[in-house]
């Protein structure tokens, strides 16, 4: 038996070297109804925030006086008192959603107390010719950190959060970055693998790239603490640098145009929301609309988030805000957005921890700046499975002779095992879930 198990693993061997060097592939889209039946399953545990802060459905301590909350079309939604961090009603708040240009949120968290607002940043070929919304660069100028910032946040631009990524260091190491600085304030649902929310673009999915309701608020909230943040999200008209025109070089005149943002919610746009602070919107075909966003009355700050929803955010956004603006003080909370370093979120160790709802773990990333698919691990399985295979087909052939065999004359060998049936439970939603379908950010 020992020399058959020294065959198989040297068998073994060059399928585990294989595993090592094949490419990625692609992984399949979770539809939204498995992803949160998988996430049900986590360790036992509360979730980051509070016991009720795990439930799907809509979750409130209803009050005498206070509406219910709104009905909205929506897969999730929260609703914070962003000074005390009372949550006062949520719905799926820990569900994971694709995040669209949210996600751009986290990407501004994460760089802007490191990158020089003043400093000059020369885009690459690749940053300049990204998907969807651009704020329009060239790799023949340079940009102030602080104008891409302004087309990161205002208007989403792609190619901003690809150039800051490159000024940080480079794609990998900014979604590290990221990363590390959702661990670090507790947002336990999120895992990022791009800096503007790209998703089928960039060949991702719900699998390797995600937030929730929760997160999001957790991230503007933390965001808002820096000034320069600040003002990216409520700046509403700005100048961006160009090469100027021949026009423009005639008249001796700078180069440039203006962006506006997309933030219809503030001061004068076309569902100006009263005391809205700012926030950040997004949209891909896959994701569906989501927004996250803060306003202040009376003294008070109320901050929502909502995902997955099937119109432009506004309206709901409104009727949310309302509605916080209307039970703060009164409705007792379902739960509470914890502080970075809350001792109360320590037990969850990242990805799949306990308390949380994470559905996958792993690094988004490979070395090369690809996205992971889950190949080592998948690999490893595979393997493992293919050695028990083998070593029990060795087994059977040493011990268990054919009852067919004749004296004088070799047995028959015994015929090959049928190949293991696709165990993928997704692998049938990859025509039909809209996860998959093709994507454009906003």
């Amino acid at each position: 038996m020992h020399a058959l198990t020294r065959s198989a693993a040297a068998l073994a061997a060059p399928l585990v070297a294989a595993a090592s060097v094949l490419p990625a592939t692609p992984a399949l889209a979770a539809p939204p109804a498995a992803a949160r039946r998988a996430a049900s399953q986590h360790a036992a545990g509360d979730p980051v925030g509070g016991a009720q802060l795990g439930g799907r459905g809509v979750v409130v301590n209803g009050a005498p006086g206070v509406k219910a909350p709104p009905k909205i079309n929506a897969s999730s939604y929260l609703i914070a008192d962003m000074d005390t961090g009372d949550v006062l009603a949520a719905k799926d708040p820990h569900g994971q959603y694709l995040p669209a240009s949210t996600l751009k949120t986290l990407t501004a968290l994460a760089l802007v107390p490191k990158l020089d607002p003043n400093r000059l940043v020369r885009p690459s070929q690749a940053a300049v010719d990204v998907e969807g919304t651009k704020v329009g660069m060239t790799t023949k100028m340079q940009y102030k950190v602080s104008d891409l910032f302004m087309a990161l946040m205002m208007m989403s631009a792609n190619d901003a959060a690809v150039t800051l990524a490159e000024a940080d260091g480079g794609m990998a190491k900014t979604i590290a970055d990221m990363n590390a600085e959702a661990r670090r304030i507790n947002a336990r649902d999120t895992l990022a693998a791009s800096p503007n929310g790209l998703d089928v673009d960039m060949k991702l999915t719900v699998r390797t790239q995600h937030t929730s309701s929760y997160d999001l608020a957790l991230i503007l909230r933390e965001g808002l603490k820096n000034p320069d943040y600040l003002k990216y999200v409520q700046t509403i008209d700005h100048h961006f640098p160009a090469p100027p025109t021949k026009k423009q070089r005639k008249k001796h005149q700078q180069g440039g145009y203006p962006i506006h943002t997309h933030n219809h919610m503030l001061p004068g746009e076309a569902a100006s929301y009263p005391g809205m602070i700012g926030g950040k919107n997004g949209y891909t075909i896959a994701a569906h609309q989501t927004f996250v966003a803060a306003a202040k009355r009376g003294g008070h700050t109320i901050i929502i988030a909502l995902m997955r929803a099937d119109v432009p955010p506004s309206p709901y956004a409104a009727k949310l805000l309302d509605w916080g603006f209307a039970a703060r003080g009164k409705v007792k909370p379902v739960g509470t957005l914890v502080a970075p370093g809350d001792p109360a979120a320590k037990k969850d160790t990242g990805p799949g921890g306990k308390g949380t709802r994470n559905l996958l773990p792993g690094s988004p990333l490979n070395k090369d700046g690809t996205a992971s698919r889950w190949l080592v691990g998948g690999g490893t399985v595979g393997v493992l499975l293919a050695i028990s295979v083998l070593i029990l087909v060795l087994w059977r052939r040493r011990h268990t002779p054919p009852a067919a065999a004749r004296p004088g004359r070799p047995a028959a060998s015994p015929p090959p095992p049928a190949p293991a049936p696709d165990d993928d439970p997704d692998a049938s939603y990859d025509q039909h879930d809209p996860q998959g379908a093709a994507s454009r950010d906003e």
